[in-house]
């Protein structure tokens, strides 16, 4: 693995023998770190403490403050009157100190990611605290589980991993472009951020704000990244983190803010229409927030974690490398605004990124059985949520809904809750017990089939129930109904496919430079790219499940789908010729819905109408 560190530097004695070893570390002191706020007076003050008061007279003549220093070479110290080598060098080797990121021992993690990667110690401190050490018990992707065998991971690995990565994409830019001034503080303050952006994530990640939640409470908003501020918030005042964080060298409260910004955006909304929404850091620093969750493209470290991370688990290739994206990123201005680019011919690579996204969403994250998985525990959840309680601050008690409302209950709320109700005895949970032993049992719902609608609907939880009611009612043309099925008995599940950023392209909003003039941003449109490239990048899926399982009663459902989705007018089912020929054939349509997919830039998945071929779906 590329960039793998040894964590200690043997000390050999003078006979060769071997001693103790040392532990890493630079000289450079926590008063140092916001070096580029010094004026004149504190930069001569370092000058005194490094041995190096003889020369400043020299440097207040020039008046030389904190911002000045990071721009001195060997040609300005010789230009300011400093004639010996010698002393330019010692100068210049003083200087260095001030902006190496290391600044006492790290600790080294051997992830299986991204190799021996090095922690810093104010990161350590957050690590060791009961709030990040929940995530060790948060899936990583919830229900995948148990569809993939690999995908044990957790959102604890994840979030070092992002940490990890944010310190590398902001040293890269450091190195790079020096005239950026990004300081110690901006670092440490990036890997931060990556480090908590996971902290709210709730039991089964996804499926706890994105399915249990907006069931549970229709009435509120809620997200994890909303969480992940709250518990950011508590860590640090639960472990009296706060004058750690300063002797690290961070100022706060500013810093704390940056923190939270990176993770969800800006914190006051009623920034006046254009103005800079941003309290933690000033508008010629707006790079550093499309560093952890880049709402302007998408493309971010989070996103470069999980992508390797879960391909590693999940058995699937990963297509993307950030090392190469690492190499060629640097800091433009555009419209004003300082951001991230890359090089013009890394294009067709970032339009791979996306691809890989997707794919990740329909082979993985949006698989037909983890989805009704997930659905399962979402149900099982739903009926015990009254009869879990955790205690919280001041001794209340809050169920499984309403613990997002006090962080100390929602650190003691993981995917332990599955094994808590699973092996309960208590008769109130019989009906969510029984739905999780089915789980384990593999005794899940049936998937009837999938259609699309001929275009994006807004499709409310209301109309959901409506579609429900109208599979029971629907009377096929063929065939005869002896089976009685209820709304209850069907789950219609709505998926968004997208490439991030709904129907946009998001490369759209990603600006390249040139190699003969990088500090020029330029927009690149996707027909300069390649003509094989998608026409569009959002589509909506429409999946039919159904909770009886018994022969006679799945045929009975297969049909009333098949002739729905003909009374809706939607696209004929993937595997539609079989689970109903006599069927398929009535609606005229169907018979060449492969030229209408193509001509909407979807590709249709049926069989022409033909009986008793084996439609082509994913396993």
């Amino acid at each position: 693995m590329e960039n793998r560190k040894r964590p200690f530097e043997s000390v050999s004695a003078p006979d060769d023998s071997f001693t103790t070893p040392v532990k890493r570390g630079s000289a450079v002191r926590h008063q140092d770190s916001n070096y580029m706020q010094w004026g004149v007076d504190q930069t001569c003050r370092f000058l005194q403490r490094e041995g190096l008061g003889k020369w400043e007279d020299t440097f207040r003549e020039q008046k030389i403050t904190g911002v000045s220093l990071r721009y001195l070479d060997d040609d300005n110290l010789e230009k300011i009157g400093i004639k010996c080598l010698g002393d330019r060098l010692e100068i210049l080797h003083s200087l260095k100190k001030l902006w190496q990121i290391v600044a006492e021992p790290n600790k080294v993690f051997n992830d299986p990611i991204h190799g021996h990667v090095e922690i810093h110690p104010l990161l350590i401190k957050i690590i060791d605290t009961p709030q990040f050490q929940r995530l060790r018990n948060l899936k990583q992707l919830g229900g995948a589980y148990f569809v993939f065998p690999g995908a044990s991971h957790n959102r604890f690995e994840h979030s070092i991993g992002v940490g990890y990565l944010a310190g590398r994409l902001v040293q890269a830019l450091n190195d790079r472009q020096p005239e950026l001034l990004i300081s110690r503080r901006d670092i440490l303050c990036v890997q931060i951020a990556g480090l908590c952006h996971d902290l709210g994530h709730g039991p089964f990640s996804h499926m706890f704000d994105g399915m249990f939640i907006p069931r549970a409470r229709p009435e509120i908003t809620w997200k994890h990244e909303t969480a992940s501020l709250a518990m950011f918030d508590y860590l640090v005042s639960d472990n009296n983190l706060k004058p750690v964080m300063e002797q690290h060298g961070l100022v706060l409260p500013e810093d704390l803010d940056f923190i939270k910004e990176q993770i969800a955006g800006p914190l006051d909304d009623d920034a006046a229409q254009g103005q800079w929404p941003y309290k933690g850091r000033p508008e010629d620093k707006s790079f550093l927030y499309e560093i952890v969750a880049n709402k302007r493209n998408g493309i971010d470290v989070d996103k470069w974690d999980y992508f390797a991370r879960d391909c590693y688990h999940l058995g699937i290739q990963n297509n993307f490398d950030y090392r190469r994206f690492l190499k060629f990123a640097r800091v433009c201005e555009v419209d004003g605004q300082k951001h991230i680019c890359t090089r013009d011919k890394e294009v067709g690579n970032l339009y791979d990124m996306f691809h890989t996204r997707n794919c990740l969403h329909r082979r993985a994250y949006q698989h037909k059985v983890c989805n009704i998985i997930e659905t399962m525990i979402t149900e099982a959840f739903l009926k015990a949520d009254k009869h879990i309680l955790v205690e919280g601050s001041g001794g209340r008690k809050f169920n499984l809904s309403t613990a997002i409302d006090d962080m100390e209950a929602y650190t003691k709320l993981t995917d332990h809750v599955f094994e808590q109700i699973l092996h309960s005895s208590s008769p109130e949970l019989a009906e969510a017990r029984q739905i999780l032993r089915n789980i384990i049992c593999r005794h899940l719902y049936k998937c009837l089939g999938q259609t699309q609608a001929a275009k994006p609907m807004n499709i409310p939880q209301e109309e959901i129930h409506n579609w429900e009611a109208e599979l029971a009612n629907a009377i096929p043309q063929t065939g005869a109904q002896d089976v009685s099925l209820q709304p209850e008995d069907f789950i219609v599940s709505v998926i968004y496919m997208d490439y991030g950023m709904k129907e946009k392209n998001p490369i759209n909003n990603v600006r390249f430079y040139c190699k003969d003039d990088p500090d020029k941003a330029i927009m690149i449109r996707k027909n300069q790219v390649s003509q094989l490239l998608p026409e569009q990048f959002a589509e909506q899926l429409i999946r039919v499940y159904c909770k009886k399982t018994d022969e006679i009663s799945l045929d009975a459902a297969k049909k009333k789908f098949v002739q729905w989705c003909m009374n809706k007018n939607f696209s004929k089912p993937q595997n539609g010729d079989i689970i109903a020929p006599e069927l398929t054939p009535l609606k005229a349509s169907w018979s060449n819905d492969d030229c209408e997919g193509r001509a909407r830039g979807v590709l249709s998945l049926g069989v022409n109408g033909q009986k008793g071929r084996k439609a082509l779906t994913y396993s």
